[in-house]
């Protein structure tokens, strides 16, 4: 029997990240969608029933609630999920407070219910490709990861709440909850972290500029992203004793959504060549250096995880502590930024 999905929110997140993933995995079914926007659904959707509120799409006959809806509703949305018995997923970033999200992990314990975090950049191709180049050792012993997903948006978008000053709001939150999500998945917590935040554009009301250097024992993590950069530099960038990888571009499987792509399609998820990234090494005393095809991105991955975990109990796709933990580190770098300092972490 199919897990009945219901979706909170049907702005870009649900109606491109979510909805579209959920229908391409066959353990699911999407059932009901609260949304401002019926018509709009039922375009999309014919078949699935439009809620008005999330109490009415708490009601019905579902299984997991997935919440997209603006970050500052996150805590309360999630909360009303876990009291009313549903497993949850909450699309990044996880709450606007560690100590928020600590509830929820709480919470989800006492009711036996699911509780994760739509941290989908995990399975970005580049980043699955990085992640298989460290395990390689190809690199040798690791100096500096650099990772920077910068934007070109001159004009500040008014009626994006996401460029509001409104809690969670600003890049820090938004792509900032990528980078560190990823950063922390490769490497775990760091021992230090110095932050460097910014409103870089004319009307910014929340930060749109941020860099962070993330310190681990023998090895430096740079975080970067800006919304004034017409021509990005590497997308990954990382050196060690043995060699070096530079990778530019992003992955497509964003912009295959939104152009009607499922997963499954031909070259879902796949990398144009002339953007496979560049590795320069050493293999036995010998200097090499070439091209590394991009492994396929895969952000079904998530929800066929998911699904394991709900129908056999597997291990969940995101652990509500790792996301909660991307929450701290967003704390720690205003906190350096602030203080002009760098924070020691605990």
């Amino acid at each position: 029997m199919a897990i009945q999905a219901g979706i909170i929110g049907y702005g870009l997140s649900g109606s491109v990240f979510h909805a579209p993933i959920l229908r391409s995995v066959p353990d699911y079914n999407v059932h009901t969608v609260v949304s401002s926007d019926p018509d709009k659904v039922r375009k999309d959707l014919p078949d699935v029933a439009v809620a008005g509120s999330v109490e009415e799409l708490l009601s019905a006959e579902i299984d997991v609630v997935i919440i997209t809806s603006p970050n500052e509703t996150h805590y309360e949305y999630t909360r009303l999920g876990i009291e009313a018995g549903k497993h949850v997923v909450v699309e990044k970033p996880f709450a606007v407070t560690s100590a928020e999200a600590d509830q929820l992990i709480d919470l989800a314990r006492q009711k036996g219910v699911l509780l994760t975090v739509y941290h989908n950049r995990r399975w970005d191709n580049d980043f699955l490709t990085v992640r298989n180049l460290l395990e390689t050792g190809a690199l040798g012993k690791l100096s500096i990861y650099q990772s920077q997903l910068s934007r070109y948006c001159p004009e500040v978008k008014s009626k994006d709440w996401r460029e509001q000053e409104v809690p969670g709001s600003g890049i820090l939150y938004d792509l900032g909850s990528h980078l560190i999500d990823q950063a922390l998945f490769l490497f775990g917590l760091p021992n230090t972290l110095w932050a460097d935040l910014n409103v870089e554009r004319q009307g910014a009301k929340t930060y749109d500029y941020f860099h962070l250097v993330l310190g681990y024992t023998t090895f430096r993590v740079i975080l970067h992203s800006g919304s004034l950069v017409r021509q990005a530099g590497p997308r990954f960038e990382l050196h060690g004793d043995k060699g070096s990888f530079l990778k530019y571009g992003t992955d497509p499987q964003e912009g295959q959504l939104k152009q009607g792509m499922y997963p499954g399609d031909a070259g879902w998820g796949e990398d144009q060549p002339d953007l496979y990234g560049e590795l320069a090494t050493e293999l036995s005393g010998l200097a090499v250096q070439g091209e590394i095809e991009t492994l396929p991105g895969r952000y079904q991955a998530f929800y066929q995880r998911l699904a394991e975990s709900i129908l056999k109990g597997g291990s969940l796709p995101v652990q509500p502590e790792e996301a909660r933990d991307v929450i701290r580190m967003i704390e720690y770098a205003v906190q350096s930024h602030e203080e002009g300092r760098t924070i020691k972490i605990t």
